[in-house]
Formats: structure tokens, C-alpha cells, sequence
């Protein structure tokens, strides 16, 4: 759609106007307030105009204008003036989180949703890619005692597990139980690091060396653990935070029963939620806003969800979503889910 320049401006001051008050917004406002520098007859006129093009509406009779969603997707496509502010703010409060090395992925992403929604006032979601296979970073065995060993494995992204393992008679070896898991701990760590996790019921077991032959059966039980932990989902699907704050400091939300449509979806839909967070991603087109009705999902056509795709060593692992009313402020919003959406490729794609 062609508009002039003063359609766009004016466009642009009808939303800048609804995003900060909630409120309908009349030709007189929007000439004191935003200097344009021309008659209130001129602003009715081009507010006329963009209202038959569908791009601002009347709420009431009495009332001015906001914008449609129409309105919202012709601003976000070609009005937007990104916002730093806020992502300044962002990417410093994200580069300062720290983790443990052995902080596991779900950590992480809750972390910076946390974090993104603490600064944002919107819903975040995250969701993490199932894999069905995986790949061992670092193991450790650790005696309990002189019966029983503990098998501590980090596999992809930081994932930790951890088991208990009897020992047989001929493998106790007190006091050399210690200095023995060591060497088997630092041996298959030699063998094993960064094979994926399926291959390892292939493992040429003549290549065992001869000073651990004893502990054979030991070393066999713990590949048996790692296949079966690199089968596993990662218990990851749906991560939700800040509903405490959208309820606090959005007034779209502000009766409980609103907010519990959006609750009852993220609780009851999720593979649908999922699928909409998901909604035409590509590689060319890693980042995603969707506008009220362009939402499948019937609970959250009164909302929008900016989202972006966040990468593991490289590959897609997931996506951050926001989540709010259509009334956003997509020029802080929009760099904000990148910059959390760079920070967890960067925090994820990390050597164990």
C-alpha cells in the first residue's frame, strides 16, 4: 500500500500514542503532542483516509482511533525505528548471567526468560529441540564407597545424568577403587568424547586396554547408561515465564479472566502453542512477528508473538517467543528477542 508521508506519519503517531496510553487517540492529540505541524482538519482527514484503508479503527463512536492489526503489520513492516535502549540494557544484564559448567540447557533458557521478561512486562516462551540421539562431553566415576560407584556424564548443551553403579566383587578394589575409576573415567573420556551416543553399542571392545580389563563390566554398564540417556528427551518442551508480570503491567490483562484464556492455551495446548511459535520459520527468515489474527490459535488472536530462532554449536536448537497484546512496542520488543536469541546461541555453542 502506497501512503505519503504524512499518512505515515500519522500512522506511526497512532500507534506510538496507543502503545504508550491504551487509549483512543484523536487528531487534536496527535498534533500537540507529536508536531506535526499541521491543522487538526489535515490530521482528521489523513486519519480518515487510513481508516478506510483498514488500518485504524473506532472503537466507540466518540472515541479516536487505534490501530488495526493491519495498521500494526504495515507499521512493523516499513515504519519501525528500532529501539537500542532496551536491548543495550538487555545484552549487558544477559552477558552478566553466569553458569556453572554444568548448567543444563532448560537452566539457561529459564534464566534468560526470566530475565527477558522481568525487562519486557510480555509472556515468554521458549522451546528446545528433542533430539533423539546425543553426544557425550565429559564423563566421571566417582567411588561412594567401596561397593558403589557414581556415574556423572555432561552431554550436548550442558545436559547433565547421573546414576549410581553397584560394583562386583573382583571390581572392589580398596584402596586402588579411587585411582582406578580415575584412570577408567579419563580412558573412556579419550574414546568416547564427542561420539554420538548411539554409536557406542558398536565399540571394538579389544581396544579395552589390558590394565582395565577388571573393570570390563564396569566400563560396559556405563555405556549402557549413556545409550540410554542419549535416547532420552531432554525433558524440555514448553518453557512459560512471566504471566506474573503481563497480569502486573499490561491493562489488556488486567481482569484475571483474560489472562486465563492465554493460561489455559499454555497449559492445555501446547503442541499448538509450539507449532504457532514455530510458524514460518526458515533459515532466510529467523525471526518471526505475528500479529493478532494472524495467529491460528483462537486464545491468542488478541495477542501478538515476536519470536526468533536460537542455535546449539551452530544448528537450530529452538526459539524465544514474546508474547503480549497487540498494543507492543515492537521497536523494543523486535531487537530484544534477538539480542536473547543471540546470547543463548552464544551461551549454548560453548565447549562443555
Amino acid at each position: 500500500m502506497d501512503l505519503t508521508e504524512r499518512h505515515q506519519a500519522v500512522l506511526r503517531a497512532v500507534v506510538d500514542h496507543y502503545v504508550a496510553t491504551a487509549e483512543p487517540v484523536g487528531s487534536r492529540t496527535l498534533v500537540e503532542e507529536y508536531q506535526l505541524k499541521v491543522s487538526p482538519a489535515t490530521i482528521r482527514h489523513a486519519m480518515g483516509y487510513l481508516e478506510k484503508a483498514g488500518l485504524l479503527y473506532q472503537p466507540h463512536t466518540s472515541a479516536g482511533r487505534i490501530p488495526s492489526d493491519s495498521g500494526y503489520r504495515l507499521y512493523v513492516n516499513h515504519l519501525l525505528q528500532p529501539s537500542t535502549d532496551l536491548t543495550t540494557q538487555a545484552q549487558a544484564l544477559l552477558a552478566g548471567q553466569t553458569y556453572t559448567v554444568a548448567a543444563s540447557v532448560e537452566a539457561v533458557l529459564r534464566g534468560a526468560a526470566r530475565l527477558l521478561a522481568t525487562l519486557s512486562g510480555y509472556i515468554i516462551l521458549v522451546t528446545v529441540s528433542q533430539p533423539t540421539t546425543g553426544h557425550l562431553r565429559h564423563l566421571q566415576l566417582i567411588p561412594v564407597n567401596p561397593q558403589r560407584v557414581a556415574l556423572i556424564a555432561v552431554l550436548d548443551g550442558g545436559r547433565t545424568e547421573s546414576t549410581l553403579l553397584d560394583l562386583s566383587p573382583t571390581e572392589e578394589t580398596e584402596p586402588w577403587l579411587e585411582e582406578a575409576t580415575q584412570l577408567l573415567s579419563n580412558f573412556l573420556n579419550h574414546h568416547l568424547h564427542g561420539r554420538p551416543l548411539q554409536d557406542l553399542a558398536h565399540l571394538d571392545w579389544a581396544t579395552l586396554n589390558q590394565e582395565f580389563a577388571g573393570y570390563a563390566d564396569l566400563a560396559r554398564r556405563v555405556i549402557q547408561h549413556l545409550q540410554a540417556w542419549g535416547q532420552e528427551d531432554s525433558g524440555v518442551d514448553l518453557l512459560v515465564s512471566g504471566l506474573a508480570e503481563v497480569l502486573r503491567r499490561q491493562p489488556e490483562f488486567s481482569q484475571l479472566e483474560k489472562l486465563q484464556v492465554i493460561m489455559d492455551a499454555l497449559e492445555g495446548e501446547t503442541s499448538q502453542v509450539r507449532s504457532v511459535l514455530c510458524q514460518g520459520s526458515t533459515a532466510q527468515q529467523p525471526l518471526q512477528v505475528l500479529i493478532g489474527t494472524e495467529n491460528p490459535l483462537a486464545a491468542m488472536k488478541a495477542c501478538s508473538l515476536v519470536s526468533a530462532r536460537y542455535h546449539q554449536s551452530g544448528a537450530p536448537a529452538g526459539r524465544i517467543g514474546l508474547l503480549g497484546p497487540t498494543r507492543m512496542s515492537y521497536d523494543r520488543v523486535i531487537p530484544l528477542v534477538q539480542a536473547a536469541a543471540q546470547h543463548l546461541s552464544t551461551v549454548l555453542s560453548q565447549p562443555a
